[in-house]
């Protein structure tokens, strides 16, 4: 019988223990479902949660992107950006040379990416993906700028909410990201029930209710 690991604390471990891995896991590096086995399949569902939480908001296209820090996360929200046909990306980090492994990305994806500083000029995006860690607040005057030119904004922190850079946003729809947390956890169950996240579960609409009923 097939065991189970989801835990977002072990995602680089479960990658190197991953016998095959799905292409959000290759694309990211990370893995954070792991179903074990002779041959361990690792999987991300952190891309596919951040899609059906964008989706759920009514953001299901868009053409440019800024994404907010260069972490663990940002990887995953480049991915789901570029799902939902963005075609340009700008990465905006403290240390922009920490954006490095997300410009590689962006080669493999077909995607250029600019990376600047947290402070420097805005263009106007169409979106927002912020991946800062839930207590980070941003100088008053960097947080104004970065709500008046970012479009949607989704937002990985949620608790607690609203952020501080969501309390600042004005330029569009705010998603948090308590819709990735659930949406990535219904993956995860398709994983365990079927060995696919892409398959949806038998009555999965009462199932997402009563987790989100949990939340």
């Amino acid at each position: 019988m097939a065991r189970f690991v989801a835990d977002h604390a072990v995602e680089g471990e479960g990658y190197r223990a991953a016998a095959t891995r799905d292409r959000h896991a290759e694309l990211t590096g990370a893995v954070n479902t792991l179903v074990l086995g002779a041959a361990p399949a690792g999987f991300n569902t952190d891309v596919g949660g951040i899609v059906d939480a964008l989706s759920e908001a009514g953001i299901t296209a868009a053409e440019t992107a800024r994404i907010i820090g260069a972490g663990a996360t940002a990887a995953s929200a480049f991915v789901a950006a570029s799902e939902i046909g963005v075609k340009h990306v700008e990465v905006r980090a403290r240390r922009p040379e920490r954006a490095k492994a997300l410009v590689a990305l962006g080669d493999r994806l077909g995607i250029p990416v600019e990376a600047r500083s947290l402070d420097g000029g805005r263009d106007a995006v169409d979106l927002t993906l912020s991946t800062l860690p839930s207590a980070t607040a941003l100088p008053v005057e960097t947080a104004v700028g970065l709500a008046e030119t970012g479009g949607a904004l989704f937002d990985a922190a949620y608790a607690p909410w609203p952020s501080a850079l969501a309390s600042r946003w004005s330029d569009g729809t705010v998603v948090s990201g308590l819709g990735m947390l659930l949406h990535q956890a219904v993956r995860q169950i398709r994983i365990f029930r079927h060995g696919d996240p892409t398959l949806p579960l038998p009555a999965e609409a009462e199932v997402v209710s009563a987790m989100r009923a949990a939340l």
